[in-house]
């Protein structure tokens, strides 16, 4: 029997070694790579909103999880009162490190939280182009010191409501002036065509603030330079703009209790027919036109006047996205607040909820006006802007402010005492920071 010779032991062994060491290589593989991967927790932003903005873009913030699985934002319900809020956000800040990634920042916010350091300039995130595509009043409120500190997502600013159809049946044009708009009143008081003239915010509260800006920038004047820390409350402007008020309150134009009025007061005193004209923000036209409104399909809008011979502007408000600077995550919540503030994001956001966007192009988007019709007007109110100035010391100067027209409306201090007082008070309180600005130049 003729002998069969085996084949080489290391040959009989290759394949077996061969298999093992591949099993070995793709376990490393398993374990060091691919296992992790899968088994990675997303990362988690945090972001604080007002309960009823939460309703708004719970699903947008859900879309950018879909399409971003490793990214989750958790959306905290803060109250109603954007005061509220902003207290909560301080107090977070002011006790280390903030729990939250992005931060939703009203327009008068951005001084305070830039300067306090707790936020991360944006300013090389975003191309000049990409920002010239948005308000330019927007984008101006979200800057301090020329840095960017937030992109806006909504827009909003103060404008005048008119009664289209009582001017044109006395054959009377809108006015263009704060002049014209008086006499107007006054003669359809006479005639009994309309009970009140004029209706604006005369409430002490941040109201007033932003109602008295569109007055003040309406006569010339100015609030407070953010540059140079000059103060204009007491210059012949700023006091005419208050006797302007005055005298709406004196002459029975403006009813006597528009002292105490917020927005919705005189919302709803428009809203009921009793007025002619109104100052006011954009919501109030959604409310104005529902059905059992009685000046439905009735009124008009026009941006805020100014006296003869000047520039006037709107208030604008607005809130924008921030990132705080204690987030641990930059990056991802910066794709968020991309993808948020995106203009095809906000097409489908201002389509939902009917607020006003940031983007230019949208107040001319066919689909948007197809539901919004007005916009097109309400886009020469925005870009005819009128801002709070951009100072660390906001809230403190607004709160001066409020309280001295407060006691000239009502009469307890003249127009000129009043803003020679605010104007007094507003100075000590810029005069430190001023000093601080100047060392820290240097």
């Amino acid at each position: 029997m003729p002998k069969i010779n085996s084949p080489p032991l290391f040959r009989r062994q290759t394949r077996p070694t061969f298999l093992a060491l591949f099993a070995v290589t793709l376990a490393a593989v398993l374990f060091l790579f691919i296992l992790p991967a899968l088994t990675q927790q997303p990362v988690v932003l945090t972001m604080l909103m007002q309960g009823q903005d939460i309703v708004n873009w719970k699903p947008f913030v859900q879309e950018f999880e879909q399409k971003n699985p490793d990214i989750r934002i958790n959306l905290i319900e803060g109250p109603f009162d954007s005061n509220l809020v902003e207290n909560l956000y301080t107090s977070a800040f002011l006790l280390g490190d903030s729990p939250y990634d992005i931060i939703n920042m009203d327009i008068v916010w951005v001084p305070k939280f830039a300067a306090a350091g707790w936020m991360l300039d944006l300013t090389n995130k975003i191309s000049p182009e990409q920002l010239s595509k948005f308000i330019k009043g927007n984008v101006e409120g979200g800057r301090y010191r020329d840095k960017l500190y937030r992109i806006p997502h909504a827009s909003d600013a103060g404008m005048l409501y008119y009664r289209k159809d009582i001017l044109e049946q006395a054959g009377i044009k809108p006015p263009q002036t704060f002049e014209e708009m008086f006499t107007i009143s006054q003669n359809l008081q006479k005639q009994g065509k309309i009970k009140w003239g004029y209706v604006w915010q005369g409430k002490q509260y941040e109201g007033v603030s932003a109602m008295f800006v569109e007055v003040l920038a309406g006569f010339g004047g100015f609030w407070a330079n953010p540059q140079t820390f000059e103060v204009g409350l007491d210059k012949p402007e700023a006091i005419k703009a208050v006797e302007f008020l005055k005298s709406a309150i004196a002459s029975g134009i403006s009813p006597p209790g528009v002292s105490t009025y917020g927005e919705e007061e005189t919302r709803l005193l428009f809203q009921s027919g009793k007025a002619l004209f109104l100052r006011n923000w954009p919501y109030v036209w959604r409310l104005a036109n529902a059905e059992g409104s009685k000046v439905k399909g009735k009124i008009a809008i026009a941006p805020m006047l100014s006296s003869i011979g000047k520039q006037g502007g709107s208030c604008l408000g607005g809130w924008g996205w921030g990132i705080a600077k204690t987030s641990k995550h930059p990056e991802q919540a910066w794709k968020a607040i991309q993808y948020l503030t995106s203009e095809e994001t906000q097409r489908k956001f201002i389509l939902e909820t009917g607020l006003v966007p940031s983007y230019k192009s949208l107040f001319l988007d066919p689909k948007i006006i197809a539901r919004y019709p007005h916009y097109p007007q309400l886009l020469k109110v925005v870009e005819q802007s009128a801002l709070r100035p951009a100072i660390a010391q906001y809230a403190q100067a607004s709160d001066i402010l409020q309280r001295y027209l407060s006691v000239a409306f009502t009469g307890s201090m003249s127009s000129e005492k009043a803003m020679k007082a605010a104007a007094s008070e507003t100075r000590n309180l810029l005069g430190s920071f001023k000093q601080q600005a100047k060392v820290s130049s240097n």
